[in-house]
């Protein structure tokens, strides 16, 4: 059964809900901080503590005039608290906030993702093993090839999937970094010590050295992670349909009670799930472009990046939460067509097999270029003549010269493509 995808989990991370309270948990950290130096009275704190609090409403009601959010959370903040605000943001700069907020946002967002990979990986290994030994033609430049299985095209993709949760974990390591180091990031206004006691608390590592913020190149490689990881998607995608076809139409997208693929051709069951992982997966390197463009800032900082930020971050983590979504529907419930890739393999009458004969040529001592010559006359003349390959070896008596009746047939069992298949499962870690 598909699932209708609702607004997910990863939708609520960028919710301003959960970045003003991810402010509010750094500046209560920055205030404890500064009582363990002795810069914030105990009992200042232990109000901010007990008191600080916001209102959604209220911070767009203040920015409405300050023009700066910041300011306006600050100052909404300010409001619960009382006199003891006077102590919050001491030594900080917006920035401090802004960065490691968005830092600890990222990593929410990323391990989500990272949950969606791992299901998806789950799905595609299943379907792996399902299909381990069903036999397909291999196609290359959309020509066919020789024999391969179903099941190792899916473990191919299982094995690029866990590389895409590799490099994302990694993306959410590079990312996972906070700054309080004030202006232009050289913590004259603030000790050092703050910066470690709120990252330890928050889960969060220190960033070695900062300007006015986090270096963007920190950010370019997460969003570029998510592209790469899209353009998987994208591949996968892109084979699904293809082999739905018409003319090859070995898989196929579930199709629900009701569903209609064409308003004019009631015939219609069109790959439309698929063609639009493929489309948004435009989207997503589309933003890994502008996320590069930011990590070129003037001098200590400048916010030409802050507006791009908060349009592409947000957008590009939940389209992938989206295509993945979609793509682990898609693989739960597949159709896969075995009779329609047995009949596409023999499409080419048993041209498959045209290397097989040739090495078995060279290894009677037939010179490579002239078992070659052999073989390809024959070939071209069964695709012409539309007659079985094996037959025209059979009348040809340079071939037959060299390999019997039971030889030559035997050189077109197309289980002797797949006796490696156990072997590349259990290198891609399946049993």
């Amino acid at each position: 059964m598909i699932k209708r995808y609702t607004l997910p989990e990863i939708a609520a991370v960028w919710e301003a809900e959960n970045r003003f309270q991810k402010w509010l948990d750094i500046e209560i950290a920055v205030c404890e901080a500064l009582v363990e130096l002795d810069k914030v009275p105990r009992e200042a704190y232990e109000v901010i503590r007990d008191k600080a609090a916001f209102n959604v409403a209220r911070i767009e009601e203040i920015e409405e005039i300050t023009k700066h959010d910041v300011l306006a959370f600050l100052t909404c903040v300010a409001e619960y608290v009382g006199e003891e605000s006077k102590y919050i943001h001491m030594g900080m700069t917006s920035s401090d906030i802004l960065d490691t907020a968005l830092s600890l946002q990222m990593r929410e967002a990323g391990e989500l993702l990272v949950g969606r990979l791992k299901k998806l990986r789950e799905i595609i290994g299943e379907r792996a093993q399902e299909h381990k030994y069903t036999v397909m033609v291999g196609r290359t430049h959309g020509i066919h090839a020789e024999p391969i299985s179903f099941g190792l095209k899916m473990a191919l993709w299982y094995d690029e999937v866990g590389r895409s949760i590799k490099r994302l974990n990694q993306a959410i390591e590079t990312i996972n970094v906070g700054a309080i180091s004030g202006a232009v990031g050289t913590f004259a206004q603030i000790d050092p010590r703050v910066e470690e006691f709120v990252c330890h608390r928050l889960g969060l590592r220190p960033a070695p050295i900062s300007t006015q913020v986090i270096q963007r190149d920190r950010h370019a490689e997460y969003m570029t992670t998510l592209a790469v990881i899209a353009s998987s998607l994208d591949k996968f995608a892109t084979e699904l349909r293809s082999l739905q076809r018409t003319d090859i139409h070995e898989v196929e997208e579930a199709f629900s009670k009701g569903q209609k693929g064409s308003s004019a051709m009631p015939h219609k069951k069109n790959p439309i799930t698929s063609e639009r992982i493929s489309g948004l997966a435009r989207i997503v390197r589309g933003n890994a472009l502008a996320a590069l463009e930011n990590v070129a800032l003037w001098h200590e900082r400048d916010i030409t990046h802050s507006s791009v930020e908060r349009v592409i971050i947000p957008d590009s983590t939940i389209l992938l939460d989206y295509m993945l979504a979609k793509l682990i529907d898609i693989m739960a419930n597949l159709q896969v067509f075995p009779g329609n890739m047995q009949k596409n393999l023999e499409k080419t009458l048993g041209l498959v097999n045209s290397q097989r004969i040739m090495l078995a040529l060279v290894e009677k001592g037939v010179l490579r270029e002239t078992a070659y010559h052999w073989v390809q006359r024959n070939a071209l003349k069964a695709w012409e003549v539309k007659k079985p390959f094996i037959e025209l070896l059979q009348a040809d008596a340079d071939v037959t010269g060299k390999l019997g009746p039971e030889e030559l047939a035997g050189l077109f069992d197309y289980d002797y493509h797949l006796k490696h298949i156990a072997t590349l499962f259990r290198r891609v870690g399946l049993a």
